[in-house]
Formats: structure tokens, sequence, C-alpha cells
């Protein structure tokens, strides 16, 4: 009698943590996600958000801007000081200033309120998808790539002293590792994949942000800020008019 296979285990539900200030948004969010099989915690202020963070493990993050307390940006940088989890930030409609320093506090991506359900879950799919993303595999030795330099398979690209493990998903400045977060090492690999060449705006969302629209390219030149301020000044060149191109 032939035993069968154990069933492989259902996969483990996404932990959100969401934490926005209004009882009645913080409620309708909450459903719209349960809906779509997410395992959601909540709070109400900035100061509660950062407890259940440090208390509980969550697979991203969801941060109003304004907050009582300690505001979405601040928390946005405390959980930054020991955590790259994905980190998506709701602003109010038109309100720029708070994009930018949302993005600046080390946020993946923002949404504006008030953001339609298939948008908001869009966008939660696409950090999550980055958050575990797997390189392809690597060309064959001796055979032309995209434009990134041949070499044995399994070897790190060097560029200068900036070394990226493909494989291992390991990035090191000068011999010493550098914690990028799942959008700052995807965006790297975008420019590993083609260096020297100049890739523009529209390309990295598309390719990156997993934006199948036009989206707004602040998001990408403060993730290139973010990782020159990790990487040097010097690695990511800005070419006026067109986009940014890593240098060899």
């Amino acid at each position: 009698m032939s035993s069968s296979a154990p069933a492989p285990a259902p996969p483990r539900p996404v932990r959100v943590l969401l934490v926005e200030d209004d009882a009645l948004m913080r409620r309708s969010f909450t459903v719209a996600l349960e809906r779509y099989g997410y395992r959601m915690e909540t709070a109400a202020d900035g100061l509660t958000g950062l407890e259940l963070f440090r208390d509980e493990s969550f697979d991203l993050l969801i941060l109003d801007v304004m907050l009582p307390g300690l505001d979405g940006i601040g928390l946005c940088r405390r959980v930054r000081e020991t955590s790259l989890v994905p980190v998506l930030m709701m602003s109010a409609r038109g309100d720029g200033l708070d994009v930018v320093a949302g993005l600046e506090a080390g946020a993946d991506d923002y949404v504006v309120k008030p953001v339609d359900t298939y948008v908001l879950v869009a966008r939660i799919r696409s950090l999550l998808r980055r958050a575990t993303y797997a390189p392809a595999p690597e060309p064959v030795p001796g055979t032309p790539g995209d434009g990134a330099p041949s070499r044995p398979e399994g070897e790190p690209l060097v560029f200068g002293d900036l070394t990226i493990d493909t494989g291992g998903l390991e990035v090191r400045v000068a011999g010493s590792p550098v914690a990028l977060t799942p959008t700052e090492l995807k965006l790297l690999l975008e420019f590993a994949a083609h260096p020297g060449i100049v890739l523009e705006r529209h390309t990295l969302l598309r390719n990156v942000w997993d934006y199948g629209w036009d989206g707004d390219s602040r998001v990408v030149d403060l993730c290139v800020q973010r990782l020159r301020g990790k990487l040097g000044r010097d690695r990511i060149e800005t070419v006026r008019g067109f986009g940014y191109k890593l240098r060899r």
C-alpha cells in the first residue's frame, strides 16, 4: 500500500499593520483588506503603532502621514532604525510635501487618500513581490548578457568598490555590508543589469515599482537619493532630461 506525500502546509497569511487615526477609515481599510486574505492589526496613533511593530512581526506597514503623537513620517524613521520591512505611506490629496517627507524617511511607496481598494491592493502586492524578490537565473558564462558584465556563474558583480552578490542579495561598499530596503535593492539590481546605460524614470517605475501606468517620478528620484547616501554620491549618475545610469 503506497503512502501519499503529506499535503503542503497552507501559506502563512500576510500580516499587515495599519496605523490610521480616522476610525471609520481604519475600519474600512481593515474590512477591505481582510477580504483579500490579509491578516490585519491596527493602531490609532503613532506610538501605539510603534509598540505593536516592536512587539510583533509584520510583513508590511501602512502608515498615515497625519497621526497624533508620533506622526507617520516619524514612525517610519523609527521603523527604519531597525527594520527593512516594506512601508506604504498614505497622504492627504495634493499634499506633495508629505509625500516627499515620507519617501525621504524611508517609505517604499505611497498612495493618496481617498484611495480605491484595487489600487491599494495592487500597491501592497507590488511591495510584497519586492520583499520576496528573487533574481532571474544568471546567463551562461560567455553568453552576452543584457548589458551586464560577463562573469562566471555565481560570481558577484563589481563596480569599483561596490560589490553586488545577486544570488545572496548582499551588497558591500569597500568590503562593508550595506543594508538596503527591498525597493532600494531591486532598484540597484535594475541598474546593475544595465551598467552604463541610461534608464528613464518611467522604465524604472514599470520595472521596479510595477506601475502599469505613469506614476509619480518623485518615488524614483528619492529612492535614487537614498541609494546614493548608502553607496556613494557618484555611483549613480543623473543624465538630465533622461534618467539615471550606474557608472561602470
